[in-house]
């Protein structure tokens, strides 16, 4: 079972419902065996910038940030974690890289919530393993592969 808290501190255009947000979650984390708890906190630009400054030490809003839950040896909890997402930057990608916004608000939260399960993009070998994850929860879902170029023709 997976029980979400949502969080919104900003509100835009194309914002996802709860229930949206549960079955992207849901669809990520199907395979899990054990009940999980997170928050998913929908931001404005300041406080994502703010959060961003203070954990990543980048400059500038950014579209998702992870917490995973960090707890001493031998404690077990349901909570995987936190994610925070700017609706801005959420809305603003999908307008600049010509995709859907409840595509791309589907995208980041399941990216989110394989960073809060371990997956990384930082070498690429990681990358490439995240990505595919990625494209493979969003094809359940109808959604086609965010990091393939849209060739018009």
């Amino acid at each position: 079972m997976v029980e979400l808290e949502l969080q919104r501190l900003c509100h835009v255009d194309h914002e996802p419902t709860a229930a949206q947000f549960e079955l992207w979650v849901e669809t990520v984390l199907v395979d899990q065996v054990r009940d999980i708890e997170l928050v998913i906190r929908i931001v404005d630009e300041l406080e994502s910038a703010a959060l961003n400054e203070q954990y990543r030490h980048k400059v500038g809003p950014t579209n998702v940030l992870s917490f995973p839950v960090e707890l001493p040896e031998g404690v077990e909890t349901p909570l995987l974690g936190d994610l925070v997402i700017c609706a801005p930057a959420v809305v603003r990608e999908a307008q600049e890289q010509n995709k859907l916004v409840h595509d791309h608000w589907a995208h980041l939260v399941i990216h989110g919530v394989l960073h809060l399960l371990g997956f990384d993009h930082i070498e690429d070998q990681q990358a490439e393993q995240m990505e595919a994850e990625e494209v493979f929860v969003l094809k359940k879902l109808s959604i086609n592969n965010p990091y393939q170029e849209v060739v018009n023709s």
